[in-house]
């Protein structure tokens, strides 16, 4: 295609992605009670080939030729990493400093708990023929340990928005948690990937790189920002030079988080949480959030949608193997999470709303799956079972969250300590419901 042809092919495919994901969301909020982003997630799998390709494939060929699918992941990478630098900014640091005991506990639990499954289940799965050809036990249990352990931080960040919580105890906690245990996820991918022939350097490079990145900008970071801070107060405003250094500050952390093999919403996250709060903090939320959040998030969950064959899992022997990977994440990621949050201290509530969220998998799930499918890890029909683990878990992870934590948490006043302690979200709020 030229890139006229390009040009052509893409705002037809915005327009579409954008439609589809508003009222796939709407009707999902409306009769199913789940937040924007689950039908935003539910609308990139129906524009793939696991509906809209099934049931028009020329059509689906026509809307998405595969020359533009470059595009559409370059534009995905830039509203997840957005997305997750406006997380970023709303992180509540004093929660996080109160609740770190608890936060490494959460994380720590809800990483090794999914390990002994994969371990159990690993060599049974290799013997299902589920794997990639000559792939052996321990690299098999090191790639589901990183499946089922992560955390889809993107989707949580979300639902812990559109709840009103994301300044609460709970919403920070879970945050910090599913922080830790993803990038632990990604150090454990890269040794997986490092195994097959791409050498020790990646994973080297991955675990120093991200953790003095982390490192530097979570000590030296709030310290070298704060003369952006104090520059937006005293002109009363977010000028665009201001703004503009912010920018090329995200897409450097981009970049260094992508560079050393993590994944570039990290950088932004890292970047967020140091970013000096106030008046800075406020009008960078007002003046990106809403085209984040309205046009380029949606390119994410398209993009994986477009990568997602569900049909593969058709036999019963399938299902069964569907069923064992579904239960023993869910007990494993859950459970070790909500046992670990109370050994901290945390009441009861608290940490079943901890549980619940961990669960999560979502599309940090379909980055991994898609990674481990591509390189020849996994066969397409694992890789169509952990897409449906994905999705239930994202799917009951919002419902379960409401029933057992919720609706306590707003009753005990925590969003209203959210409205009083972070002015910006009166902006934000009309975005997320949109």
């Amino acid at each position: 295609m030229t890139n006229a042809e390009l040009s052509v092919a893409f705002f037809l495919q915005m327009a579409v992605i954008i439609a589809v994901c508003r009222i796939v969301g709407w009707l999902t909020k409306r009769w199913l009670g789940q937040p924007q982003v689950v039908g935003e997630m539910i609308a990139g799998v129906i524009l793939g080939p696991s509906l809209f390709g099934l049931l028009a494939p020329d059509l689906q060929a026509a809307l998405f030729p595969k020359e533009s699918q470059s595009i559409l992941f370059v534009g995905a990478q830039l509203g997840v990493g957005l997305y997750m630098f406006l997380v970023g900014l709303g992180f509540r640091r004093d929660h996080f400093r109160a609740n770190a005991k608890s936060a490494a506990a959460v994380s720590l639990a809800g990483t090794a708990a999914p390990f002994l499954v994969a371990a159990a289940i690993a060599p049974w799965l290799v013997g299902q023929g589920l794997f990639g050809q000559g792939i052996q036990d321990w690299q098999a249990m090191l790639f589901m340990g990183a499946a089922i352990s992560i955390t889809a931080f993107p989707m949580l960040a979300r639902i812990i928005h559109e709840r009103g919580l994301s300044g609460t105890r709970l919403g920070s906690l879970s945050l910090a948690a599913g922080a830790i245990d993803d990038a632990a996820a990604w150090c454990v991918l890269a040794i997986v990937l490092a195994s097959f022939g791409a050498g020790p350097m990646v994973a080297v490079k991955a675990i120093v790189g991200g953790g003095a990145f982390a490192l530097f900008m979570l000590t030296l970071g709030p310290k070298l920002l704060a003369p952006l801070g104090r520059l937006a107060e005293r002109e009363g405003r977010l000028s665009p030079t201001v703004l503009g250094i912010v920018l090329i500050l995200f897409m450097l952390s981009a970049w260094a988080m992508d560079s050393v093999g993590v994944h570039a919403v990290f950088g932004g996250f890292i970047l967020g949480v140091a970013m000096p709060r106030g008046l800075l903090s406020q009008e960078i939320r007002r003046q990106l959030e809403p085209f984040a959040v309205l046009v380029l998030l949606p390119m994410f969950f398209t993009f994986s949608g477009l990568n997602t064959q569900l049909t593969m899992v058709n036999s019963l022997g399938l299902l069964a193997v569907t069923a064992v990977i579904l239960l023993g994440s869910i007990l494993a990621k859950g459970g070790a999470c909500w046992a670990a949050a109370r050994l901290t201290g945390q009441d009861n509530a608290t940490a079943l709303g901890i549980g619940a969220l961990m669960n999560a998998r979502g599309l940090m799930e379909l980055i991994i799956i898609n990674i481990g499918l591509q390189r020849g890890v996994i066969g397409q029909a694992l890789f169509s079972i952990l897409v449906l683990m994905a999705i239930l878990t994202t799917l009951m992870a919002s419902p379960l969250f409401e029933r057992v934590s919720g609706r306590k948490a707003r009753a005990r006043g925590d969003s209203g300590e959210l409205n009083e302690a972070d002015e910006h979200l009166a902006v934000a709020a009309p975005a997320s419901k949109a």
